[in-house]
């Protein structure tokens, strides 16, 4: 791959991160870290209805497991910066063959080409 076409992927995948951990970050703020009695703007400490109760935990799991896959979704940006960094970013993991500029433009962290990935997900490789 040409040192233009990987600055490009380097400033997009840069990109996409930062974004990443800006989502995660508000996420962070305005769910992960607020307890019930901060959620509900209620001044007193009271007991709260289980129909409230049950409606602010739902919407902590639903957090929760968006922050989990941000948060893999970071793992993969990040070995793709690393991949850039030692040489073999964009080559298949599978067949060593180039990946498309236009699979790497739509996901950039791929670390197979399209044939290996479309075989891998029907159980086609070993």
């Amino acid at each position: 791959m040409e040192k233009q076409q990987l600055e490009f992927f380097k400033k997009l995948i840069i990109k996409k991160r930062a974004k990443i951990l800006e989502q995660m970050g508000l996420l962070e703020e305005n769910t992960l870290s607020s307890t019930a009695k901060d959620s509900s703007g209620e001044l007193s400490s009271y007991p709260f209805h289980m129909a409230d109760q049950g409606t602010d935990a739902e919407e902590r799991e639903k957090a929760f497991l968006f922050a989990s896959r941000e948060g893999r979704y970071l793992y993969h940006l990040d070995k793709a910066l690393e991949r850039i960094e030692n040489g073999t970013y964009g080559k298949c993991r599978i067949c060593g063959k180039d990946i498309s500029v236009e699979r790497l433009k739509a996901v950039p962290h791929a670390t197979m080409c399209i044939e290996c990935k479309f075989k891998e997900e029907r159980g086609l490789l070993k």
